[in-house]
């Protein structure tokens, strides 16, 4: 019988007490001069906060980009972290994949096939029939950008496009924002059970207004820590409350920390780096409970 991604997230979230999400961003312009320089040292950083902070995750997200800059041996490194994480932890590989169904089917393989993550996210500009393969799978899951955390996001994401029954009383045709429509497009997308979204924590109206929109997707919520999102109303508009992620530890919420846990190794002078992430990363886990 097939395990269900959200059912491998859930018992990981009760077994972690958390709905902390590891961010793993190995960016070389913040990589402390102790280590080596190239992907050697790029590897033994990241080695270093999977070691120290897996323990405090439900998930660890790593951004792909941060290894393909290296080309194949950035991907080799990727290959052997992504080996050393414990199969109950879920990996979502931020690749922010997207493209016709074709080349979409050659993505699927290689980041679940090849790579093992467990999921993945997905830009929905062209429509959801470019995204079917990386959906399709139901021990596989897709997580769709809607409302994103950086501050350009809005360019795009806010425009008013055309939905019917937002007139007057309910009825006629009225506007809605892009964001809006994707997350209540999404929401029919898949199989079931397969598809969740990206909501930054730095749009904390529109994630509470997106909850509405799509009450049993699951959230992925970057922006908290070192972009500033705030955490109470991720905490309170995140979980699920709706099926499919409704029911479940953390109603299929997810929160991700990358620099507020992997910056802690830059304020190290002495004694063990891996203890100052540890310590991070606790706290973020306390701060991230699980409420649901």
């Amino acid at each position: 019988m097939t395990t269900t991604y959200l059912e491998r997230l859930g018992a990981r979230t009760r077994a972690a007490g958390t709905v902390l999400c590891l961010g793993l961003d190995p960016d070389p312009e913040t990589i402390p001069e102790r280590f080596a320089k190239g992907v050697a040292g790029l590897e033994r950083f990241a080695e270093l906060i999977l070691e120290a902070a897996l323990p405090y995750a439900a998930a660890v997200k790593p951004n792909l980009a941060f290894f393909e800059a290296f080309g194949s041996a950035g991907i080799a490194a990727l290959e052997r972290l992504r080996a050393t994480i414990p199969a109950d932890i879920p990996v979502i590989a931020d690749a922010k994949r997207g493209d016709i169904g074709s080349t979409a089917a050659r993505q699927a393989v290689a980041l679940f096939d090849v790579l093992g993550a467990d999921a993945v996210t997905v830009s929905p500009y062209l429509g959801e029939e470019a995204i079917r393969p990386l959906l399709e799978r139901e021990d596989r899951f897709a997580y769709v950008l809607c409302r994103t955390s950086n501050p350009g996001a809005g360019e795009l994401q806010d425009l008013r496009v055309p939905h019917e029954g937002r007139g007057d009383g309910g009825e006629g045709v009225g506007s809605e924002p892009l964001h809006e429509h994707v997350a209540r497009r999404a929401a029919g997308w898949g199989p079931g059970g397969t598809v969740g979204l990206v909501v930054g924590a730095t749009a904390p109206e529109e994630l509470a207004t997106i909850r509405r929109v799509a009450p049993g997707l699951p959230f992925l919520v970057p922006g908290v820590g070192a972009q500033g999102g705030a955490i109470e109303p991720v905490l309170e508009h995140g979980p699920a409350n709706a099926r499919p992620g409704a029911g479940r530890p953390g109603g299929g919420l997810l929160v991700n920390v990358s620099r507020g846990i992997a910056g802690a190794i830059t304020d190290v002078t002495g004694g063990d780096p891996g203890e100052a992430i540890a310590r991070a990363a606790s706290e973020w886990a306390r701060r991230l409970p699980v409420l649901t």
